[in-house]
């Protein structure tokens, strides 16, 4: 059987009456029987390809089918490589964080920023702290000045289930120096 993994129906397992069929990179050659699409593919060593089973006569190509499947690989291997990877650290934080812990970790969120990375800053709010969920978002707040400078705020102190969270992305200008 020549369907491969990817279900592409192809040569004889092409089982309709007549296709619309075109040429790869030439000129279509109308509706005509699968029979003779068929042998005009054999005739120029190529595959018979159905593009779309569920057009009205159905569409099939002639083409080299290896070639066109290694072209596809190496498109989609090129789109892979241009992808930019964003990488993301956490800084978690208490309410009751005293005020050289938070020097200390935001010491720390700037060198990531600095290093092109997204920061994302976490309140964890524990037992009754739950009662007043905006000291997780004073906390935030008393973080964001100390890296305003370098860093936007992306998305603003949030509260999500136990968390209260902030991301902070590099400044644009700082990646291009």
């Amino acid at each position: 059987m020549n369907r491969k993994k990817d279900n592409t129906i192809m040569n004889d397992d092409i089982r309709v009456p007549e296709v619309r069929c075109n040429v790869d990179g030439g000129e279509p050659l109308g509706i005509i029987s699968t029979d003779e699409a068929m042998d005009k593919a054999n005739e120029m060593g190529l595959d018979l390809v159905l593009i779309a089973p569920t057009a009205k006569p159905p569409v099939a190509k002639i083409m080299d089918y290896g070639k066109f499947k290694y072209q596809e690989e190496k498109k989609k291997k090129e789109q892979r490589k241009n992808q930019t990877k964003i990488d993301i650290k956490e800084i978690k934080l208490s309410v009751k964080i005293a005020d050289n812990d938070i020097s200390y970790k935001v010491k720390h969120a700037r060198e990531f920023l600095a290093a092109g990375k997204h920061v994302k800053f976490r309140v964890f709010l524990r037992g009754r702290e739950m009662a007043h969920p905006e000291a997780g978002r004073d906390v935030l707040l008393r973080v964001w000045p100390m890296v305003e400078d370098i860093g936007v705020m992306e998305q603003r102190p949030k509260f999500e289930g136990r968390y209260y969270n902030m991301m902070v992305l590099p400044i644009k200008d700082d990646k291009k120096k």
